[in-house]
């Protein structure tokens, strides 16, 4: 037992992977956590201090640590101090690497509590620029398109059943804990899109298909700044936007491009779309904080 701050930490060092303690970390795949306590929201796993930290902040329970056995730092000691009374398990970079499969820059796992999803209305009443995902499978994507939308002041993501789930980790690890910082549903497997649809323009949205098609209209279309609230919709890797999606848009939009390149990939597109469509970068934006844009790396 360990005393940090005013907690009494219980911490165990680990040499055996077999203990049933750490089968959240090692045994279970994303899809068992998603249900872990199913009918009630299951667990995530949420990597490295700073996104610990972000998901702490926005709300979520730690279930238990497993961080490498190290000097802690400022950051590190500020995450026991906040979690509290729970499980805290140590182990050498070695043992970490074994039990994730790759080698951790910042050693520090935290087994998390799910939330109930919120509903459509409840993240898109009253707000003016949301994204929508329609089965964006891929989780590097997914995360990159939350960053994306965090920076440049989207209001909230949709996504749809068939999409990645954006607290699995790497989505979490890639997006730099931005899904914590951005209100997200994902949608249920009937309502999309004609529901959706239906729901979103009942509280004054329009709708933005991303998709090349001969009746697109240029994403520099004033149309579209002008709009009071619109969704941009993004279609899955490869194949688009269904039809029917398209055809339920307000709006076909396409991103103009040069020498002969016909698409960029989902997460490069929604950036483009987000900066140019969100009426704040295009009269002296008064975003909170002092960045300015860059690149992603």
């Amino acid at each position: 037992m360990h005393r940090h701050g005013g907690n009494s930490v219980s911490i165990m060092e680990i040499r055996d992977l077999e203990i049933p303690e750490l089968e959240v970390y090692i045994d279970k795949k994303e899809v068992q956590l998603l249900h872990y306590y199913e009918p009630e929201p299951g667990i995530f796993i949420a990597e490295s201090p700073n996104v610990i930290l972000r998901a702490l902040e926005a709300g979520y329970e730690p279930l238990s640590l497993l961080m490498e056995k190290k000097p802690l730092g400022e950051k590190e000691r500020a995450i026991l101090d906040r979690c509290g009374e729970i499980p805290v398990y140590t182990a050498s970079l070695e043992v970490l690497t074994r039990i994730t499969g790759y080698q951790l820059a910042r050693g520090m796992l935290c087994a998390m509590r799910r939330k109930a999803l919120p509903s459509l209305k409840e993240i898109c009443a009253g707000k003016h620029r949301i994204a929508i995902l329609e089965d964006v499978v891929n989780p590097t994507n997914v995360g990159a398109i939350f960053r994306s939308a965090a920076a440049l002041s989207m209001d909230a993501v949709l996504l749809t059943k068939g999409s990645s789930d954006p607290l699995y980790r790497r989505a979490v690890r890639v997006s730099m804990g931005t899904v914590f910082q951005i209100q997200w549903t994902i949608m249920d497997a009937g309502d999309w899109p004609e529901r959706a649809m239906q729901e979103l323009r009942s509280m004054g949205y329009r709708t933005a298909a991303m998709a090349l098609k001969e009746d697109s209209v240029s994403l520099k279309d004033e149309r579209l700044k002008k709009e009071e609230r619109l969704a941009i919709v993004l279609g899955t890797e490869g194949d688009g936007l269904a039809g029917r999606t398209i055809a339920d848009c307000d709006y076909t939009v396409m991103i103009p491009m040069a020498h002969g390149v016909d698409s960029l990939n989902v997460a490069a597109a929604s950036a483009v779309a987000f900066w140019e469509l969100n009426p704040l970068f295009k009269s002296n934006c008064n975003c909170e904080g002092t960045g300015q844009l860059q690149v992603m790396k």
